[in-house]
């Protein structure tokens, strides 16, 4: 029952673990059957938007599907660990948006010799990208490092369970997504030998004093996206930027030498700030240079304290 304590982890309190768990022996005992006796079979999804801040179409599977997508992963992600480059920041341990930015300003602060030189930035993004993942082409990629025969069925089965490509919601999607593009990871850092390239899912950047360098390297990547992996770069989202000037990346407006929030995220945590998500937003401007912002934080919480009648 240890899985099951790790996977209810900040979720006793939803409605469908709270029916799974009434019965959880019985449910326990059942997936566990079928796996062993090779009938499972993923069910279906519900589907439902939120804006995080985009405009996201999420799908999430039943209790029973997640525990099996969390077995998995669980199965397999130490495999592919191995297999993945430093800059690849989305989903892994020890990664993350905020060591990503950080990473940036090292590398930024370093390759600019102390904002001495100027740099430039590549950045791109693939159009659709969840919605685009080849199911065939990722099972492929799959299978040259997953040998096991039980296991290989059972990540074929959660794929086949989506129409098309991965469904945001599903666990095993971070790890899939990571997978389908550590394969542009290791084209742009072996075949191109790129130094100074980092990625954030289907977001990344590379930087370089030489901004013809940059331009030379968007049709060979575009072409590795379309022949190998059938992805789309989006049109309206490659950039080249002087460095100097800021670099929109990760929610974050990037400098040589520090990084601030962009307007439009400044204006909705402004909007947005309460008792609910105030450490949150503390811990995320505490990676930049906003003590403006924190002072107007806490003084927008106040007043709506005071206002809903609720003294500090």
């Amino acid at each position: 029952m240890g899985a099951w304590r790790k996977f209810r982890c900040g979720k006793q309190s939803r409605a469908d673990v709270l029916r799974y768990e009434r019965q959880l022996g019985d449910n326990i005992l059942g997936l566990h059957y079928s796996l062993r006796n090779k009938t499972y079979q993923h069910g279906g999804y519900d589907s439902f938007f939120v804006q995080d801040p985009k405009h996201r179409h999420i799908h999430k599977a039943s209790v029973g599907d997640r525990l099996v997508h969390h077995a998995i992963v669980r199965m397999i992600e130490r495999m592919f660990e191995r297999k993945f480059i430093f800059d690849s920041w989305s989903c892994r341990k020890r990664k993350g948006t905020h060591a990503a930015i950080e990473r940036f300003g090292r590398i930024a602060w370093s390759l600019s010799r102390n904002n001495t030189v100027p740099v430039w930035v590549l950045k791109m993004d693939i159009a659709k990208f969840f919605a685009s993942v080849d199911q065939g082409v990722l099972l492929a990629i799959i299978e040259r490092t997953v040998s096991c025969k039980d296991t290989r069925p059972l990540i074929a089965n959660v794929l086949g369970s989506f129409d098309k490509g991965l469904p945001l919601g599903n666990l095993t999607s971070q790890l899939f997504a990571n997978v389908y593009l550590n394969e542009l990871d290791q084209y742009v850092k072996h075949r191109l030998r790129v130094p100074h390239y980092l990625r954030y899912c289907d977001d990344f950047v590379i930087l370089s004093r030489d901004p013809d360098v940059l331009k030379a390297l968007v049709p060979q990547i575009r072409l590795f996206l379309e022949s190998q992996l059938r992805l789309q770069l989006h049109p309206a989202k490659i950039t080249l930027s002087r460095l100097s000037n800021g670099v929109d990346f990760l929610g974050f407006v990037c400098f040589p030498y520090t990084a601030v929030l962009r307007t439009k995220t400044k204006r909705r945590m402004l909007a947005r700030v309460g008792d609910k998500n105030l450490s949150s937003y503390l811990g995320l401007i505490s990676h930049t240079r906003s003590y403006g912002l924190k002072k107007l934080l806490l003084q927008k919480k106040y007043d709506r304290n005071m206002e809903d009648g609720r003294e500090e």
